[in-house]
């Protein structure tokens, strides 16, 4: 056709005899297809493509026009006059290019149909779109909202950032109208009808700042996805998503740090305890992603078993899972599944965490979680396993009660069994709360706003730190690549954040208004809590290592006998604690470490005033 056209061009100023220039049109034309074929443009799905795939199409002409060019100048006559070959040239690319982008074409000339004829889109009062954030995501964001929303008469009006050199300037063809502290009166001014926030990577005070600015316009609030998240998503309605608690902490994107060698947990026998919790199953679906030889899944909630390995069996559909039905308290259990198995990496998550569950509880806590760690941990050494990744906790770290006691001594297993360690790499991983975990503060701030209230906060000034399921779950992944064994790593938690705040804002999502709407009531500390937790002792000196959401300590805190301890732990393990009501003072004269019982002589179970 391109060809045609050409000679139907040359035809106006001279005869060309076509019958003998016909086979060598047919010539070229087959190699401008073997082209396209050989560089794969033919498995291209053209309406979902962007401008990269131009590139690609020039690529795969490059070797067709250098043939026919040498043919068209070395055979005599010449097939083709030079004019009929370069216009007939310039005409098949362009016709290359314009059928496979005739659906995006025919989608930008629909949408500046609406905007130039008509002056508007039909209903555009209900969906005038403010894009917070102009840099790389921004631009994305208002390019794939005004490509896959044409149908829903979304039109960018503008964008917000608060980077000096972009006000005034263009992005995708629309105005930088302000910075983020201009919000309220770029609404109010342009008539904004939902707020699309695309600013990924930011630290929590900053997100929570310009969110604050969002909600004094009584506006829609949306999120985009990060960048490669929106690359990957073709369906619209994932495209848009609400605010979600882990946007209120500002934790960035969860990414394999590829500076640190993943080789120490590929194509290896993993185990994981715990594994239908929390931070387990997200263990659980991240390994199955390395190529696990066989991944073991180990819990003791039947349905919460089935569920995940249904789960990760879907998702991975090639890599051999087991699920295992067992306790970890059962020592003889625990060691038939080493003995068949032979897992090579172990994650142990399996423990209690409730504060005041195991503060009621005392016992269970000491036969679930120093004891399962206990068992798992010797079973580990005795069968060779290479790697000992134990679950921790902030709690651990000058604990107040029994749950982070039972946690210190988890750690001080740890650094025993790295002592008589016969090839195993032990290591521990000490973090903070995660977000929307079984029994945390976000899902009960949900339930209560759901039910209209009131939100229950324990104190106005509780401070914790977050961090999202998937990241605890990255790090601590990363963190047994890095373990040489007889060591803590500790993950940046990044700021503390204030329950009273997470809860206020959860209630200002829903549109509601805090202490007028929803009740908030102060129910007083828990016996155990503390108002702030940290992450390690004050004589503990963290290291940087390779990845940065990663530290180490340099050294362990604890100097006491290993052997007088691990007696000690038996006899616990035997007898219980002797007292409910003086259980945290026993767990922490158990550690033998001076600090931890200097305190215990001082402190007493009762809550912290």
């Amino acid at each position: 056709v391109a060809y045609s056209s050409a000679y139907s061009i040359r035809l106006l100023t001279a005869y060309i005899d076509y019958s003998y220039t016909l086979p060598y049109v047919l010539l070229y034309a087959s190699l401008f297809v073997l082209g396209l074929w050989s560089f794969g443009t033919y498995k291209r799905i053209w309406s979902q493509t962007s401008g990269h795939e131009i590139t690609l199409i020039i690529k795969s002409l490059i070797v067709p026009l250098v043939i026919t060019t040498f043919l068209n100048a070395g055979v005599v006559p010449r097939p083709l006059p030079w004019s009929v070959y370069i216009v007939g040239t310039m005409l098949t690319i362009a016709g290359m290019i314009a059928v496979r982008y005739r659906s995006r074409l025919l989608d930008g000339l629909t949408w500046r149909w609406h905007a130039i004829w008509k002056g508007e889109f039909p209903e555009i009062d209900s969906e005038r779109v403010l894009v917070v954030g102009a840099g790389r995501s921004g631009r994305m964001a208002a390019w794939r909202l005004q490509r896959d929303f044409v149908d829903k008469h979304m039109r960018v009006i503008g964008f917000a950032d608060d980077d000096a050199h972009k006000q005034g300037l263009y992005v995708e063809n629309r105005p930088v109208l302000g910075t983020t502290e201009a919000i309220p009166q770029i609404v109010k001014d342009h008539q904004i009808s939902l707020i699309v926030f695309a600013i990924h990577n930011i630290d929590g005070e900053r997100f929570r700042r310009v969110l604050t600015a969002c909600e004094e316009t009584n506006t829609r609030i949306k999120v985009m996805p990060d960048f490669e998240q929106m690359l990957a998503t073709t369906a619209h309605s994932q495209l848009l998503r609400d605010v979600l608690p882990e946007d209120l902490i500002g934790r960035g994107m969860v990414t394999r740090h590829h500076a640190i060698s993943m080789k120490p947990v590929m194509g290896k026998v993993v185990l994981v305890t715990g594994a239908a919790g929390s931070i387990g199953s997200e263990i659980s679906r991240q390994m199955a992603t390395y190529e696990p030889t066989k991944l073991l899944l180990l819990d003791n909630n039947e349905s919460g078993l089935y569920d995940l390995a249904l789960d990760l069996k879907a998702a991975q559909p090639d890599v051999d899972i087991e699920t295992i039905l067992a306790d970890v308290t059962q020592v003889g259990r625990v060691r038939d599944i080493f003995e068949e198995y032979r897992p090579q990496v172990v994650y142990h998550a399996a423990a209690y965490k409730h504060v005041p569950m195991c503060q009621k509880y005392p016992n269970e806590a000491v036969r679930v979680n120093i004891g399962g760690t206990y068992y798992v941990a010797e079973a580990a050494n005795d069968f060779e396993a290479e790697r000992f990744v134990l679950i921790s906790t902030d709690k651990a770290v000058e604990p107040t009660n029994v749950m982070g006691a039972s946690k210190r001594l988890c750690e001080l297993v740890v650094h025993s069994m790295a002592q008589q360690s016969k090839g195993t790499k032990f290591t521990a991983v000490r973090f903070g709360n995660v977000l929307s975990s079984r029994g945390s503060v976000v899902p009960i701030f949900e339930r209560q706003i759901e039910r209209g209230g009131p939100v229950t906060v324990t104190h106005k000034d509780m401070m914790r730190f977050f961090m999202s399921i998937p990241e605890a779950a990255n790090l601590v992944i990363h963190a047994a690549c890095m373990t040489i064994s007889d060591d803590i790593f500790v993950l940046r938690m990044g700021e503390e954040v204030r329950i009273l705040d997470v809860a206020e804002r959860l209630i200002r999502l829903r549109g509601l208004r805090p202490y007028v709407d929803i009740p908030i009531n102060f129910t007083g500390i828990r016996p155990g809590e503390k108002l702030n937790e940290v992450l390690q002792y004050d004589d503990e000196e963290l290291l940087d290592t390779d990845h940065p959401g990663i530290t180490k300590l340099a050294h362990w805190s604890y100097e006491g006998e290993t052997v007088s301890f691990l007696q000690k732990l038996s006899l616990l393990l035997d007898s219980g604690v002797r007292s409910e009501e003086l259980a945290l003072q026993e767990l922490l004269t158990l550690s033998t470490d001076p600090r931890v019982m200097d305190q215990s002589d001082t402190e007493s179970t009762k809550p912290p005033v």
